[in-house]
């Protein structure tokens, strides 16, 4: 495997080689729901194979991409494994979260060093193939090559070609790549050599608008010369700056023929890596940090907000999940809605009220906000409360926020603000919560009657309400400055 190890410089790495023997993991899907499967980094360091027992399962539908995965979570951080495995330590579990809709893969290892191996090699196969540079791509793609020639005779037949497309993870066709296979084989040979394999490759990666593009850059030529590059980025590309030592760069950097880098020219190849690539993109590299001006009053911005953030579906029968605060938050939300009601045994629920949508507790929706709140951008988060509880649960509430949210809550002023709400910039870091001051409603005598003991939003849900509820209270308490925690704050995530 050392081709592939190198190009993303993890050369005898510890948690790569444990990956690449396998190991048996228990996958989890329930509470009576637990099987012993084999999992194991494919050779090309890029996909992961793992054993089925379903009938007629192809081959293919046994492996998924590295490049599918969206991250991978150490500990019960996700609703499988918090409802399923409590009663196995956090450090022997592990979840694989994918980019797209599918299931999260909840797993349990035999031992927490066997776990740490998947964790820690799986996050940094995910960081370096995110950042390896065109030409270690193309090393890559060779050496694919190289391993698809079973019987290193330097020719591959159409069944090479296959294993040669599955170690790329390309899903084509059969009938697709037999046709371009015979229309690569000059020699009539039923076998590809030389440029043959070259022109395949081409053929199956050709992209007819790139070669328009590359034909209106280079004219009758065949390359790029650096003045025509130039002539490219200034008056396509809209980089008006670009001169001659620009396009020297990106010719260093992009070009995979030695000669053509040589002469100062890029070849098509060459164009379709840059443009394939950050310095290629048509969003500036610049704006992937925040430029404007952050010190302005919260209220003078527009803010990125959610709509029943904990719906996972629809808003009648729908599960609610934490996993939708997670999702949100990565997306760069940075404000969340928390439909907050009683629930059984003095614990706060978050659900679509009046609706048969699943329910989560709000302890577990907090410990979700605190470990995602600041991953995609440090500005506040804003929990906007829609409150139906009960005083008594207000106050279990306040408790699961302090003792959850810790130093990220912010309960107190700023010093120094008081004409006007604090900015951006000053609230890095910090959650907020947005509600309906507790005033005015209840009985003379503080919090003791016994008609003040439930409390509803005026929202539309709300407005289903018994009166007699509705006319009780509004939200909500102030936070007390010293409540005992009823739990244990959870580590932050790894």
């Amino acid at each position: 495997y050392h081709q592939y190890d190198d190009v993303l410089a993890l050369h005898g790495d510890e948690d790569l080689l444990a990956l690449l023997k396998g190991s048996q993991l228990l996958k989890v899907k329930s509470n009576s729901w637990r099987r012993e499967r084999y999992y194991k980094l494919q050779e090309d360091c890029k996909t992961i194979w793992q054993e089925s027992r379903k009938v007629m399962r192809t081959p293919e539908s046994q492996l998924f991409s590295i490049e599918d995965i969206q991250e991978v979570r150490m500990g019960h951080r996700t609703e499988g494994l918090e409802k399923f495995a409590r009663d196995v330590p956090e450090d022997r579990c592990f979840s694989i979260v994918f980019k797209d809709q599918r299931n999260t893969l909840d797993l349990i290892a035999p031992s927490p060093a066997d776990a740490q191996h998947w964790v820690q090699g799986l996050r940094k196969i995910i960081h370096h193939s995110g950042s390896m540079d065109q030409q270690q791509k193309l090393h890559w793609i060779h050496s694919c090559l190289r391993k698809a020639d079973k019987n290193k005779d330097n020719k591959m037949s159409f069944k090479e070609v296959q294993n040669f497309l599955k170690e790329l993870n390309i899903q084509v066709d059969d009938s697709y790549a037999r046709k371009i296979f015979r229309e690569c084989d000059r020699s009539q040979t039923d076998s590809l050599e030389d440029e043959e394999i070259e022109d395949f490759y081409k053929i199956l990666t050709k992209r007819q608008e790139i070669d328009r593009t590359f034909a209106e850059a280079a004219g009758s030529g065949e390359t790029l010369s650096v003045d025509q590059l130039v002539t490219f980025l200034q008056h396509q590309q809209r980089e008006e700056a670009a001169g001659p030592a620009l396009a020297l760069s990106l010719i260093e950097r992009y070009e995979p023929s030695e000669t053509a880098k040589a002469q100062r020219q890029m070849t098509k190849d060459g164009f379709l890596m840059y443009l394939l690539s950050a310095d290629g993109s048509a969003f500036s590299l610049t704006h992937r940090r925040v430029y404007q001006d952050m010190n302005q009053p919260l209220s003078h911005y527009l803010v990125s907000s959610s709509h029943n953030t904990y719906l996972m579906e629809d808003q009648l029968t729908g599960p609610s999940s934490t996993e939708a605060y997670i999702r949100a938050l990565c997306k760069g939300c940075r404000c969340l809605e928390l439909d907050c009601w009683d629930g059984p045994n003095l614990e706060p629920i978050i659900y679509h009220g009046y609706t048969f949508t699943s329910k989560i507790l709000f302890c577990d929706v907090l410990r979700a906000i605190r470990d995602y709140a600041f991953k995609a951008s440090p500005y506040p988060v804003i929990l906007s409360l829609e409150n139906h509880c009960s005083l008594e649960q207000q106050r279990v509430m306040a408790r699961h926020l302090r003792a959850i949210l810790g130093p990220l809550l912010l309960d107190q002023p700023l010093d120094g603000v008081t004409t006007s709400l604090p900015s951006p910039e000053q609230l890095k870091g910090k959650i907020l919560l947005k509600g309906k001051k507790f005033g005015g409603l209840l009985p003379t005598g503080g919090e003791g009657g016994s008609e003040a003991t439930d409390v509803s939003d005026e929202d539309e849900a709300a407005e289903m309400e018994d009166e007699a509820v509705r006319m009780t209270g509004t939200l909500c308490v102030p936070l007390p400055a010293h409540l005992p925690a009823r739990i244990p704050p959870r580590p932050p995530v790894v």
